[in-house]
C-alpha cells in the first residue's frame, strides 16, 4: 500500500466512508507510517477548524442569491446596479456575482461561503449551457458515453468532457508547490519523476520532505526513488530520513537506489550502521553494491565480516 493511496483516502477514513476492508488496511498503515500520521493530524485540524465556525443562515438567503444572480445574468438590473447597454456574457456574470454577494457584509464568513457555493453552481450551469458564451481557449477532451436515437432523424449523444488547464508560476509559489505535490502521486511515472525532480530542491519544506520520503519508501518507479534520495541529501542527519534510507538499503530492488542509500547513510559517521552494513556484505547479491558497502566499512575502520 502506497502513502499516496493512503493520503487520497484519509478524508474518507476520517468521516467513516471507506469500505471496511480499506479502512482496516489504512488503519494498519497509519500504525507504521509517521508521514501519513501527520497527514491524518492535518485532517483532524482542518475538521476542527470547520467545526469551530458557527453561523445562523437566514432562511431565504440562498433563494435571494439565486434570484439576484439569474436576474443579473438575464440582463436585468437587480440590486440597483446600472450597467452599459451591451455587455458580454462573461462581464454580466462577473457583475452578477459581485452584486449578489454585496449584501452579505453583515453575515458571518461561513454564510458567505454557503452563498458562494450556490453562486458557483449557477455560474457553472450558465457558462456550460449558454451558447453565446465565448469558447474557452483550453483544449477539451471528450469521451462518448452513450448514443441514443430519438427518432430516425435525431440522435442524442452523451459526452464526458475534461478541460486541460495550464498553470504557470515560480516553484516557490504555494499554488505551484501544491500542484507539484499532487503530481508526485499521479499514476504516470514520467509526471512523478519530473515533479519530484523539481521538488527536490525544496526538501527543507515540511510537506516536500514528506513527499520525498513517501516517494523513496513506496514509489514503484526507480527513477522517482532516485530523485527522492537526491532531494533528501541535505537532510541526511534527520532520524526519519535515515530510517527510510535504511529501509531502502536493505529492501529496494534497484541496485542504483541501494548504492545511493549507502553513500548518503555513510556520509555522516554513524557506528550504529556497522552491523547493518556487515549483514549486507553477506546478503547483497549485486557486486557493485557489495563493493560500495565494503568500502564504507573500511572507511569506518570496521571489519567486513561478522564474528
Amino acid at each position: 500500500m502506497s502513502c499516496g493511496w493512503v493520503a487520497d483516502r484519509i478524508p474518507l477514513y476520517f468521516y467513516g466512508e471507506l469500505p471496511p476492508a480499506d479502512e482496516e488496511r489504512l488503519a494498519a498503515h497509519l500504525r507504521e507510517c509517521a508521514a501519513c500520521n501527520r497527514e491524518m493530524e492535518r485532517q483532524r485540524q482542518f475538521a476542527a477548524a470547520l467545526d469551530s465556525r458557527r453561523a445562523e443562515v437566514p432562511p431565504m438567503l440562498l433563494e435571494e442569491c439565486r434570484a439576484d444572480l439569474m436576474a443579473a445574468i438575464a440582463g436585468g438590473a437587480p440590486l440597483g446596479v446600472r450597467r452599459p447597454a451591451s455587455r458580454s456574457p462573461r462581464t454580466r456574470l462577473r457583475e452578477a456575482l459581485t452584486g449578489a454577494i454585496a449584501g452579505l457584509g453583515q453575515v458571518r464568513i461561513p454564510v458567505g461561503a454557503v452563498a458562494l457555493v450556490a453562486l458557483g453552481f449557477f455560474a457553472a450551469r450558465f457558462t456550460a449551457s449558454n451558447p453565446a458564451a465565448p469558447a474557452p481557449s483550453d483544449q477539451v477532451f471528450s469521451t462518448v458515453r452513450s448514443v441514443r436515437a430519438d427518432d430516425p432523424n435525431r440522435v442524442e449523444i452523451s459526452l464526458d468532457e475534461t478541460r486541460r488547464r495550464v498553470v504557470t508560476g515560480r516553484i516557490d509559489e504555494p499554488d505551484i508547490q501544491r500542484w507539484l505535490l499532487a503530481a508526485a502521486r499521479e499514476d504516470d511515472p514520467a509526471v512523478r519523476v519530473a515533479s519530484v525532480d523539481l521538488l527536490k530542491g525544496r526538501a527543507g519544506v515540511g510537506e516536500v520532505r514528506d513527499a520525498l520520503l513517501n516517494a523513496l519508501a513506496s514509489d514503484s518507479n526507480a527513477g522517482v526513488r532516485q530523485k527522492a534520495i537526491e532531494g533528501l541529501t541535505p537532510l541526511a542527519g534527520d532520524p526519519m530520513v535515515r530510517k527510510i534510507l535504511q529501509q531502502a538499503l536493505v529492501g529496494d530492488d534497484n541496485p542504483a537506489v541501494r548504492m545511493q542509500a549507502v553513500d548518503l547513510l555513510v556520509a555522516r559517521r554513524d557506528d550504529s550502521m556497522v552491523g547493518l552494513l556487515q549483514g549486507m556484505v553477506q546478503s547483497e547479491n549485486n557486486g557493485y553494491v557489495r563493493l560500495r558497502v565494503e568500502k564504507a566499512l573500511k572507511d569506518m575502520n570496521a571489519s567486513i565480516g561478522t564474528f
